[in-house]
């Protein structure tokens, strides 16, 4: 979906209400990014395994 698309469904007014909700939300804690790498580190490798073999697929193409 694109921004325009979200705006179109959304409003305007929604978009300003959840925007200032984000702002009100605390930073996370070092703690808390740390915790959330460990999560997320073996899903992004896989992102990037599955890009670099995209890419050198169409690099030999």
């Amino acid at each position: 979906m694109t921004p325009e698309e979200r705006r179109r469904i959304l409003g305007d007014d929604c978009i300003a209400h959840i925007h200032a909700r984000v702002a009100q939300a605390p930073e996370p804690s070092p703690e808390l990014i740390d915790w959330l790498r460990r999560i997320l580190a073996p899903a992004v490798d896989r992102v990037l395994a599955r890009k670099a073999r995209e890419n050198s697929e169409e690099a030999s193409a």
